[in-house]
């Protein structure tokens, strides 16, 4: 059963890290939780397409792409592959694209926005490092929590 995050903000208040209220949901699930995977990347999505093509169940993906709103991070096929290697979620500080095809598949995403154009692919892009927008800070082993009232971080030792 997932506990919301307006419940697990009650119980953590103190130490639950609360992303603030810039994200959009665009795929089918709109509830996800899971252990913290981390990116970090600005209009190159070639570490997310690696991550996602890995075995992802009881993880999701959290990417800082910089907040950047001039190309997508993941569309269709990536989002497709996660959904593939059963990742629980996606949450980009970045954009998506084919957002008419990830509202029908199972997987949670969450993003500031959706544009068409869609990104470079140069190799480049960091993964597995503490990431910190929207007013939080993950760290890879991080518990996430996302619902329709938004996103909330807790340290692995806290997390129910």
């Amino acid at each position: 059963m997932f506990e919301s995050t307006c419940d697990l903000y009650d119980r953590f208040e103190a130490t639950a890290r609360v992303a603030d209220a810039v994200f959009r949901d665009y795929g089918r699930r709109h509830r996800f939780s899971g252990e913290a995977v981390t990116a970090k990347c600005f209009e190159d999505n070639s570490r997310v397409k690696e991550l996602l093509a890995t075995p992802g169940k009881g993880k999701v993906l959290v990417v800082d792409g910089g907040g950047s709103l001039r190309a997508a991070l993941m569309g269709d096929l990536i989002a497709k592959s996660a959904v593939k290697n059963e990742w629980e979620g996606v949450i980009i500080h970045g954009c998506v694209r084919d957002t008419g095809v990830l509202a029908t598949l199972d997987l949670g995403i969450k993003a500031l926005g959706a544009i068409p154009r869609k990104t470079v692919r140069n190799g480049e892009g960091q993964t597995g490092l503490a990431i910190s927008f929207a007013g939080i800070r993950v760290a890879p082993g991080d518990r996430i929590f996302a619902d329709e009232d938004g996103v909330l971080v807790l340290d692995p030792s806290e997390a129910p």
